[in-house]
């Protein structure tokens, strides 16, 4: 009990500084006794945050890349996760083996020739690079989904077979609905890796009206003159959906992560 309390207090107190620092005034940031509570609470440092970048352009942007990119992630994962765990066909083992063990690669490995294949498509200074991939399947999700899928018997399927349904009606009208709680935890994931997302846009976004929030946070921090209250307050505003989404979806979230094996693909 005592080693919890301890990790929830080390995980609590970054959050609890950055809201700290967001209600203070500038000249109370830094001080030679640091005081929890600010003597006055100035919530107008919430409004003056978004106003030194192009906060709600850049939050529209990000929002949009990132819900087009989870429905992608998602959905395509899904379906290769339903193709490699339900149906049969030649080497099928050997795609598993093949998608699942692309996890073990880094991320920066293919970036080179990744970011050279997409300005040769014309993508540079676009939203298709951080949007185009993630309709190629993930595979921690599509494992995921394997897992969940494994739980759930055959029977259901060939049920639905014999009253003529095919692979797309069991996947999306049986199969995803009795899937909701892994499939939220994907949305979650999903949701939360976009929304994060730095490095990509960072490379491929040159125009400032088309950055995400990340990189307009990170253009504001790195101004020597930071005002850091006001740098808080943005970034207590850019974490807000990922509270939001995580909010709605904890109870499917909890039972996602606690309901999938340690079966393997059979």
């Amino acid at each position: 009990m005592v080693v919890l309390l301890i990790g929830t207090v080390a995980m609590l107190y970054p959050l609890l500084w950055v809201v700290t620092i967001a209600l203070k005034g500038n000249n109370d940031i830094f001080t030679t006794t640091p005081q929890w509570f600010p003597k006055e609470f100035h919530f107008e440092n919430f409004v003056e945050g978004t106003k030194q970048i192009h906060f709600w352009l850049t939050f529209k942007n990000s929002m949009i890349i990132t819900v087009i990119s989870t429905v992608g992630q998602v959905a395509s994962s899904i379906v290769v996760g339903y193709g490699l765990s339900r149906l049969r066909f030649p080497g099928r083992k050997l795609w598993f083996s093949s998608f699942i063990g692309s996890m073990m690669l880094p991320g920066f490995v293919g970036l080179v020739p990744v970011f050279y294949l997409f300005s040769q498509l014309g993508w540079y200074n676009t939203w298709l690079p951080l949007i185009v991939p993630s309709y190629l399947g993930n595979p921690a999700f599509t494992f995921l989904f394997i897992q969940f899928l494994s739980t759930i018997p055959k029977s259901f399927d060939e049920a639905a077979k014999m009253d003529g349904a095919g692979d797309t009606q069991i996947l999306w009208r049986i199969l995803v609905p009795m899937s909701l709680p892994v499939v939220v935890t994907m949305i979650i994931f999903a949701f939360n890796g976009s929304w994060n997302q730095y490095l990509e846009p960072l490379i491929y976004l040159v125009d400032q009206n088309k950055w995400t929030l990340s990189v307009a946070l990170a253009s504001f921090a790195s101004n020597w003159s930071t005002q850091w209250n006001y740098f808080m307050a943005a970034d207590l505003l850019y974490m807000m959906p990922l509270l939001i989404i995580f909010f709605f979806g904890q109870k499917y979230f909890m039972q996602g992560l606690g309901s999938v094996n340690s079966a393997g693909l059979k």
